[in-house]
């Protein structure tokens, strides 16, 4: 167990908790990151635990007492978050900060079969509250939430090149020239910057937790790559996970295939149209989420073939095969949209 339990709930007690003995930990969802808990206690309690993955970690990365710092100042906002319940850095409990968060009831669809259960107005509802959620997330002003100092003020797109190049790095387990094209592709295209805002950095339809009849996001999670950036960054991140029936099949999760769900464009101008905002280097963003979702996964194969452990199913190490399907997809999009010649 990568949390000592017995002093956890030790720890939440002394906390102010209402933490009844015995409290169990159960892992939940498909993230292949930070490590996520159920606890539930004798009495019903319940709460969300999250802490690092086990084994070497890049710098910088699954940094949950930064998720913690951002949670406990959107909590103060509009922004549909899980309210904060505490940072426990008790070595007792781990060797790395844990992060405590309420357990917020609600649809997580995560699996393709959670979609295809919901209806077609409900999937279209879902899809469109994304866009919508994501505008109002960009409303928020950095500095009325006191994360005016969260990260550098410079231009995000260079910053993320700079970033993500470093990750690949880090964390490629062989040699990827299309990779290396893209990135010096990307360096070439970079936009005038956009407005400075608060980005979540992996927005997408598995991190959120929704209202099962409305679809209206109740809670969205996974902030550990929030940063300061162009909004559109996030936008673009979206959209890299956002299939349509027509597109090549990735291996990434894809029940935006399903009817119902809206297309990329439809997702867009919900955005659009929330925020007032000119979509005209989207394209770009577009491409640098592809590729650095492609990173993302790249690591996250690394991170499963050094520590088995952080798997988060037995036997699910990811498809190394998905990461040459995303940049095949960003050269795809880059030639659609003139991005490249």
């Amino acid at each position: 167990m990568a949390v000592d339990v017995v002093a956890l709930g030790r720890w939440l007690r002394q906390s102010g908790q209402p933490v009844v003995e015995p409290l169990t930990a159960t892992r939940i969802g498909l993230g292949q990151s930070n490590l996520t808990y159920l606890l539930t206690d004798a009495a019903g309690w319940r709460a969300v635990a999250r802490r690092p993955p086990l084994g070497h970690l890049l710098a910088s990365a699954h940094d949950v007492a930064r998720e913690h710092r951002i949670l406990a100042a959107l909590g103060r906002t509009d922004v549909p978050v899980p309210r904060v319940l505490g940072l426990c850095r008790d070595e007792q409990v781990a060797d790395v900060p844990v992060l405590i968060v309420e357990h917020v009831e609600g649809l997580v669809v995560d699996r393709v079969e959670t979609a295809a259960a919901m209806t077609p107005e409900l999937r279209s509802a879902v899809g469109l509250e994304l866009g919508r959620v994501l505008a109002d997330l960009h409303a928020v002003d950095p500095a009325e939430v006191g994360l005016h100092d969260l990260a550098s003020h410079s231009p995000y797109a260079p910053r993320q090149l700079k970033r993500w190049s470093r990750q690949w790095a880090a964390s490629r387990t062989r040699e990827l020239p299309e990779v290396e094209k893209l990135t010096a592709l990307l360096h070439d295209r970079i936009p005038e910057p956009g407005d400075l805002v608060l980005v979540h950095g992996d927005f997408h339809l598995v991190n959120q937790i929704v209202d099962p009849s409305s679809g209206a996001v109740r809670a969205v999670l996974d902030w550990e790559l929030s940063t300061l950036g162009d909004p559109l960054a996030d936008l673009g991140s979206l959209l890299a996970y956002w299939q349509e029936p027509d597109d090549p099949p990735l291996g990434l999760f894809n029940a935006s295939r399903l009817p119902g769900f809206p297309s990329r464009a439809e997702v867009s101008a919900a955005y659009a149209e929330r925020s007032g905002r000119d979509l005209a280097a989207l394209p770009f963003w577009h491409v640098l989420g592809l590729w650095k979702v492609a990173i993302i996964l790249e690591g996250v194969y690394r991170r499963a073939l050094d520590e088995p452990a952080n798997a988060a199913l037995p036997g699910s190490l990811p498809d190394r095969a998905v990461v040459d399907r995303l940049v095949a997809q960003a050269w795809s999009v880059a030639y659609e949209t003139g991005l490249a010649d």
